[in-house]
């Protein structure tokens, strides 16, 4: 006689079963095959784990198992875990009594902590949907072999020999940090890197190496750059934008360019400074220098594609091709749980090459700094953003003139130049437009009308010179 509670979790076993099968549940009326179950074992480890259940058909119908099935099926699970996958898997299974007589049994596929799992003829299975698939590709294959942490992105070789080092850089580093002065010789200067990690056995640099070291990364790995746009609005436009530029080179000039790039795109204000003092920015410069090196430093360099920083009017986002790796959550990074994707490029960024105060530390410092951050974990897309929402204009006690103006009497956009340029003569037209939020070919016509008009005039050279309103 079945007690209240073996009801309880045969009906929560059942309504399980009636979620249907997806990437974590899989229903199989019988079984007689080990191989193939090895590969579905195989499937669940490599992925998330989850859960077999014998007894079920496709459709959901819960038919059960006779008893001289469950022994057969029981061993078959043991044998397909214990000899049919080069590295054993512990799963767990559960025989449930039905109230039809028959028994249902449930297969528990924990993930799997040796990543990747093989089958006996040497494939790997990766859950797809409710079914599986193979892994065919070798970014796959890396990919597995990151998780496990065996291998690492900024470990590969980059096809680029030593020749392609920025010997300036190079050397200044190795002065400041190791007082070590640059080896005379080509075979020395390969010993050296092998050493630091950031060079292969066969001399050629790595991936570390080129973005920390090289020249001219972006002729290497031409995918691994910043492309930075600032829009109009609070949308992505196919064709209007005010600013936009791409950032190459290494790591550390990458972000001082990607970072002034946010700065001139941010709003100065008073915040309690005398009326002729320079501005501060809506939003503290530090937070933007934690995002951008976590960007540049813990994103996916598996993923062929660059980071992108999206400024909008009311928001910035800066985006990292790359999931979280492993077990790593929004909410765990919130509270300064972090894991290394990538290794050397953590040794030697901490060494002073970006400002990287600690592993871990970076988001709760931008957090502190600026509470109103958002973090998007998308695994389907297999992006990270850190989105950093900005205050409305109307709540900024803006540096200079521009002020807020009553709806009923709204400024043209030549009165907003004017203004703004009157606080600050010495702002680009981009920087105007993102300040009064126009776009830049309309800044444009307007200061050209300004000028026609003798309203405004451009004095001094083309870079250094500043603008100047006349009275009139």
């Amino acid at each position: 006689m079945t007690t209240d509670p073996e009801k309880m979790a045969v009906q929560n076993i059942l309504s399980q079963v009636r979620l249907g099968e997806d990437s974590t549940r899989q229903f199989k009326v019988n079984v007689k095959n080990a191989d193939s179950l090895a590969s579905e074992m195989v499937a669940f480890a490599n992925t998330n784990g989850g859960t077999i259940y014998f007894g079920v058909a496709d459709d959901g119908t819960v038919p059960g198992l006779l008893p001289q099935d469950v022994l057969r099926i029981n061993q078959l699970i043991s044998n397909a875990a214990s000899q049919l996958v080069p590295s054993p898997l512990a799963v767990h299974t559960e025989n449930v009594a039905l109230e039809n007589g028959r028994i249902l049994i449930v297969l528990n596929v924990p993930k799997g902590i040796d990543k990747p799992y093989f089958d006996k003829n040497g494939v790997i299975w990766l859950k797809a949907g409710s079914d599986k698939r193979r892994v065919n590709s070798k970014e796959e294959l890396r990919r597995l072999f990151q998780i496990s942490g065996q291998f690492h992105a900024d470990e590969l070789p980059a096809k680029a020999g030593i020749d392609k080092l920025d010997k300036l850089r190079f050397r200044d580093f190795l002065r400041d940090v190791y007082k070590q002065t640059y080896p005379d010789s080509a075979d020395e200067l390969t010993r050296l890197l092998q050493n630091m990690n950031l060079a292969t056995d066969d001399g050629k640099l790595n991936l570390a190496g080129v973005l920390l070291f090289a020249e001219q990364p972006e002729w290497i790995v031409p995918q691994f750059v910043v492309k930075a746009i600032r829009y109009p609005g609070i949308k992505i436009h196919a064709t209007d934008y005010v600013d936009t530029e791409d950032f190459s080179g290494p790591l550390p000039k990458i972000f001082d360019a990607a970072l002034a790039f946010v700065m001139r795109n941010l709003h100065k204000v008073q915040a309690g400074r005398g009326v002729n003092a320079p501005g501060l920015p809506e939003i503290p410069e530090t937070v933007f220098e934690e995002l951008l090196v976590n960007a540049l430093v813990h994103r996916d360099y598996l993923v062929s594609a660059p980071i992108r920083l999206f400024i909008f009017d009311n928001r910035i986002e800066i985006i990292s091709p790359g999931h979280l790796p492993n077990n790593l959550t929004v909410e765990k990074i919130r509270a300064g749980n972090s894991n290394i994707r990538n290794p050397i490029l953590v040794s030697f960024v901490s060494k002073g090459l970006l400002p990287y105060h600690g592993l871990g530390s970076g988001i709760k410092r931008a957090l502190d700094k600026w509470p109103e951050i958002d973090f998007l974990d998308d695994h389907d897309g297999c992006l990270f953003t850190a989105t950093v929402h900005r205050k409305p204009l109307e709540e900024l006690n803006l540096a200079g003139e521009l002020v807020k103006t009553p709806v009923k009497t709204p400024v043209k956009t030549p009165g907003l130049v004017l203004m703004t340029l009157k606080a600050n003569p010495y702002l680009t037209l981009a920087d105007v437009a993102g300040t009064v939020g126009k776009s830049l070919s309309a800044v444009e016509r307007a200061a050209a009308n300004l000028v026609r008009t003798g309203k405004l005039k451009y004095v001094g050279p083309k870079k250094g010179g500043h603008w100047e309103v006349l009275d009139k």
